[in-house]
């Protein structure tokens, strides 16, 4: 959940190190720091906050290092404060390390330390790393490195520098994702992931699980086991470019109106036929990473989804297109219960794990669980190469594009449109699903881009809405069936940029408690479109309007008779059976932004939130 940028070469490191770190803000932004070799000496220089807060101080720098490391941090072990930022060094000065994740024995570490004579300055788990590797340093790094890493519990990425090797980065990797990236001119860089890589080169390699990297100026070493073996580097398809804001206040908004182009590339990427579609014959699908072939399909017992998250909710609606279309059971649980509750699985359930980064902790554990059990497993992830894409029998990929802003809302839509393409596949192969009607679905996938353009084209209503309410302490977020996921989400977004306290539940448990809530402050936004819970959801409506409650309905675009029953109606087009899921998500990101941006909130990054959770 920290960011970590570390670069050897011929530029002004301490450049393109800071340049690296405001791009991983997203994972984490209380404190910065960095580490600069220069001359057989190392300066380190930490600040509380964003990176902008590190710059000023190091732009009194009077001389140019070409080897520097360096971090922002979301805290795990200790507050923000200046002590506790990364970089940490030993006990002598000579080496400094940054570290994403958690050494969950440092406490054990720590205490063996300080009996041999060690000093601790902060509260971190990382300085109880540093201070081990300079133990046990006897001149080689990479060595003390690896002897280091094999005494720690838990997951990090780590990098290190010496003064003793001025021009050299050493990376571990155990869970939190590390790359490291390859320049023309020589240069060598190791980061979190690859979007501070980009400018530079798109020749990137992942490290694996245990794996330790040396890097120096043309040359990369990487060990696993002790063993030195080949580093195989992939090319990155997206470009820095698609990193930018375009134009957009927020990272966030552009994502959301990103979300139409999102749709249709992953329609085409996904339905081999999306232009011929005939309805004597079925529609086929470009999933050559699917890991059951159609006599395995025959014969699972049930699915399991698992995620965390906005992927959570997204895996609730894929519950529902699983069951339609296959007629096999769903359960859809959190990664961070399932992989602890010994859950009942064996080899004929398909576990899918659902992940915008790939990189999700939690996620990661149940994956491996599953594995375990016998289990087949398969991905639908954003992150191409990502550690949930490796580990898996196989990956669908979603090729949303870099999602920045930390609220998801391109790949929560992506993850549904996903998992309805793999319904359809799995009903078709199990003979659940005819022809036409597989047909009709993937017709329906094929247009509802067009339908979030029109969502989308209501955002200054959703906007004048918004500010009605901007100043409410509480909000609740009411739907039924796909709609209660809906709901969710809603709610999730409104807490995570705007800071207001808002729960979203099934509308039928109105009655069961939350109605108590209901008064003429609480504004209520219902999921409320036409349908075979219209009648139950209007009969929602109407408590709470009888309590006082000020109420926004997301209505269907032809409903006539809603208008009189609530305070404010948004309207968005629903002729696309469940995919008007994905239509309805639209108001419902519009409306956090807007309040968020109207409370004056910092949108991309909000307080105590990191983008991809790699520690549980």
């Amino acid at each position: 959940m920290c960011g970590i940028v570390g670069y050897t070469g011929k530029l002004n490191a301490v450049e393109v190190v800071l340049s690296g770190l405001r791009k991983l803000e997203y994972r984490g932004y209380d404190s910065a720091g960095i580490a600069m070799l220069h001359d057989c000496s190392m300066d380190v220089l930490r600040a509380v906050g964003r990176v902008d807060a590190l710059a000023r101080k190091t732009a009194n720098i009077s001389y140019v290092p070409h080897n520097a490391i360096g971090h922002t941090r979301w805290a795990s072990h200790g507050r923000p404060s200046e002590i506790n930022a990364h970089p940490h060094c030993d006990n002598t000065g000579q080496i400094a390390v940054v570290h994403n994740g958690i050494v969950e024995n440092y406490s054990t570490l720590r205490s063996e330390l300080l009996q041999s004579g060690a000093k601790f300055l902060s509260e971190t788990d990382t300085e109880v790393a540093a201070v081990l590797i300079g133990h046990l340093y006897k001149g080689n790094l990479v060595e003390a490195v690896i002897q280091a890493t094999q005494r720690f519990e838990g997951t990090f990425a780590l990098g290190v520098v010496c003064i003793d090797h001025p021009d050299m980065i050493v990376g571990a990797r155990r869970g939190p994702p590390l790359a490291v990236g390859a320049a023309d001119d020589g240069a060598m860089m190791l980061a979190s992931d690859a979007l501070p890589i980009l400018p530079y080169t798109r020749n990137v390699c992942y490290l694996e699980d245990n794996q330790i990297v040396a890097l120096q100026p043309g040359k990369m070493e990487l060990y696993a086991n002790g063993v030195q073996i080949e580093a195989r580097l992939q090319k990155i398809c997206w470009t820095a470019e698609e990193s930018e804001r375009g134009g957009y206040r927020h990272y966030m908004l552009k994502e959301i109106y990103e979300q139409p182009a999102v749709l249709r590339r992953l329609a085409a990427n996904l339905v081999a036929n999306a232009g011929s579609l005939s309805p004597v014959s079925p529609p086929t699908f470009n999933l050559d990473n699917f890991p059951l072939n159609n006599d395995a399909l025959r014969k699972l017992s049930r699915v399991v989804i698992v995620a965390q998250g906005t992927a959570f909710h997204a895996g609730l609606i894929g519950r529902n297109m699983i069951e339609r279309t296959v007629r096999i059971p769903v359960s859809v649980e959190y990664g961070s219960d399932f992989q602890y509750r010994d859950p009942v699985i064996d080899p004929s359930v398909l576990v899918i794990s659902v992940s915008q980064s790939g990189e999700t902790a939690d996620t990661l554990g149940a994956v491996r669980l599953a594995k375990e059990r016998g289990c087949t497993t398969l991905a639908i992830i954003n992150t191409v190469g990502s550690t949930i894409a490796r580990e898996s029998h196989g990956v669908i990929y979603m090729h949303a594009g870099l999602e920045i802003g930390v609220a998801s809302t391109k790949a929560f839509t992506a993850q549904i449109a996903a998992l309805y393409v793999l319904a359809i596949h799995i009903g078709l192969q199990r003979g659940t699903l005819s022809d036409a009607d597989a047909v009709r679905r993937v017709a329906d996938l094929l247009q509802v881009a067009s339908r979030v353009d029109e969502a989308l084209a209501c955002a200054e209503q959703v906007k004048a809405v918004a500010l009605k309410y901007k100043d409410s302490a509480n909000a609740l977020f009411l739907g039924r069936g796909t709609g209660f996921p809906l709901a969710l989400e809603g709610a999730l977004k409104l807490k995570e940029i705007s800071y207001v306290h808002a729960e979203g539940y099934d509308a039928a448990e109105m009655k069961h408690g939350p109605i108590a809530l209901i008064d003429e402050r609480m504004p209520v936004i219902v999921l409320a479109l036409k349908g075979r819970r219209y009648d139950k959801i209007i009969s929602n409506i109407q408590e709470v309007k009888a309590r006082g409650g000020r109420v926004i309905v997301i209505a269907s675009h032809d409903d006539t008779e809603i208008a009189d029953k609530v305070d404010d109606v948004i309207r968005v087009h629903d002729d696309r059976g469940i995919m008007n899921s994905i239509v309805c998500a639209i108001p419902f990101q519009l409306f956090a932004y807007e309040i968020a941006v109207a409370r004056n909130c910092d949108v991309d990054k909000p307080r105590n939130l990191a983008k991809s959770l790699t520690i549980e």
